[in-house]
């Protein structure tokens, strides 16, 4: 992990391997690059000329774009590394916090395998220094636990793909407790987020239900959280047919983790449930050649879970959270779920299973049952649960279902709070008749026409009555096949942690429920 700090020094007496300023698009077509508040000196230092340099380098100001450049004479930093703001902000306004933490993210990706570097970006506020702190430790993550060098910091850093190995932030206030705060807010969010990309990036033959559990037992121990594992006898025991049902074809076996954070002046409390299937072949409904590779993220939603339980505790809000790991793996063999098998859930409810490539909403309505038993004041799951949402919004945005209109406005703006990209999507009723069953309670799938939303509709059937409800599919951003950006890593990328931390932050400040 990227060491971070706050500093008042000079920029120019840094001893540091790149200063890291801001560029903003100029305000015309024919306009050149503008730089940012925090590159004053950084500027002065190049008697003026620095966005004349910039411009003849081609450097526009666009958002994530990366221009490096010798440092001036009379710099201990041989490198000027300038990153795109983007657009400037209103007159008067200052720069929001998300392109904030997107350019610290870019610069910090594109320092790979530097020792140190010092970011004059600009701090107008502690929110920014928040904001900056997040994107450089987001933007500096990488995943090389498999890899040779990935074995020691000197492999790491003589390969030279190692992350950043120290990022200093200019211009903040070291003392000031309102920037120590948000930076050291900063710093607990996207150590967390890191956490569940380890997890989402680690191979299933390392990572399974067992292994998964034993990870979050360990976390819990270190942060002060209470844990309860159910193996497979307490599973069976408990009637937990849905998690059963899909870890069945598996020789690794399932298991239900619970964490709780409690805080002692708690007036809420939120729980947290997250889809965890270590791997999903599809099951008997196997799923074609194609479609396999990247299915260990199918627990993504449960390491969002894990992630945002431990930075509550971390930051010690005023909200009890619960988090409801549900983990499986969905393998085919003898043993396995057939599609039109039977399953009687957690909830006394049964499921005629007609696909058993839809089984996360199978383990989740089990979670969902258990945490409804508790009687919390809202209930939020998370799940990379169909390939329909990723259709209908992508693969950036996380789609957010409720059955409370104001409760997913509240889950809504807590993403775009985080810097997450959601979007409301409604639960249409006569979708409902889709998943009637002519043996069982209900069918695991109904129309194919608006299958994310289907998928929203049946778990609803198993939350607990009168409990305010939201369900986040995260199918699409959960795991980038793609380039890397902003803060984004190739891989998974965490999804969700920060929106369900910000919903806790207001849960605890009576802003929400």
């Amino acid at each position: 992990m990227t060491d971070l700090s706050l500093s008042t020094s000079a920029v120019a007496g840094l001893r540091a391997d790149a200063v890291v300023v801001g560029v903003a698009k100029g305000a015309g077509p024919s306009s050149g690059p503008v730089l940012a508040a925090g590159a004053e000196a950084v500027a002065e230092a190049y008697d003026g000329s620095l966005a004349g340099l910039l411009e003849t380098l081609g450097a526009k100001g666009a958002e994530g774009e990366v221009t490096k450049l010798p440092a001036p004479s009379g710099f201990k930093a041989p490198l000027v590394v300038a990153v795109g703001l983007g657009a400037e902000p209103e007159k008067g306004e200052a720069w929001g916090a998300e392109a904030l933490r997107r350019a610290a993210g870019s610069a910090a990706r594109a320092l790979s395998g530097v020792r140190k570097a010092a970011f004059a970006l600009p701090l107008e506020d502690a929110e920014a220094a928040g904001a900056v702190a997040e994107g450089v430790l987001l933007g500096a993550y990488s995943y090389d636990a498999y890899k040779e060098s990935g074995k020691d910091e000197k492999a790491r850093a003589a390969s030279g793909k190692g992350p950043l190995g120290e990022a200093v932030l200019l211009g903040g206030k070291p003392r000031d407790r309102a920037f120590k705060a948000a930076v050291e807010r900063g710093v607990a969010v996207a150590e967390e987020t890191n956490r569940a990309r380890d997890l989402i990036n680690m191979p299933p033959n390392d990572l399974f239900p067992a292994t998964f559990a034993e990870i979050a037992q360990k976390a819990a121990k270190e942060h002060g959280l209470k844990v309860t594992v159910l193996d497979e006898k307490a599973l069976t025991k408990g009637g937990y047919g849905g998690i059963l049902g899909v870890g069945n074809g598996s020789t690794r076996p399932p298991r239900l983790v619970k964490l709780s954070y409690t805080a002692s002046k708690a007036k809420k409390h939120l729980a947290f449930v997250g889809k965890g299937i270590t791997y999903d072949s599809g099951g008997i409904s196997l799923k074609p050649a194609g479609h396999n590779e990247t299915m260990k993220c199918d627990m993504s939603g449960a390491a969002a879970v894990l992630s945002a339980v431990v930075t509550a505790a971390r930051l010690n809000l005023d909200v009890n959270v619960t988090g409801w790991l549900c983990l499986a793996e969905n393998m085919p063999s003898g043993s396995a779920t057939r599609p039109g098998d039977v399953l009687r859930m957690y909830s006394g409810k049964t499921v005629e299973v007609l696909n058993t490539d839809a089984e996360g909403r199978l383990v989740l309505a089990d979670g969902l049952w258990a945490a409804s038993a508790e009687k919390p004041d809202a209930i939020v799951d998370v799940a990379t649960l169909t390939g329909a949402m990723m259709l209908a919004l992508g693969s950036r945005t996380f789609g957010v279902m409720a059955n409370d209109d104001a409760f997913r406005a509240a889950v809504h703006e807590a993403a775009e709070e985080s810097g997450e990209d959601a979007w409301q999507m409604p639960l249409p009723e006569h979708l409902r008749a889709g998943m009637d069953s002519a043996t069982a309670d209900i069918a695991n799938m109904g129309e194919r026409m608006g299958g994310g939303l289907v998928a929203g509709l049946f778990l609803r059937e198993f939350v607990g009555e009168g409990i305010t409800w939201a369900h986040l599919d995260i199918a699409g951003p959960a795991f980038n096949e793609g380039k890397p950006f902003g803060y984004t890593p190739k891989g998974g990328t965490g999804s969700a942690v920060r929106t369900l931390v910000r919903l806790a932050e207001r849960a605890a400040a009576g802003d929400v429920l």
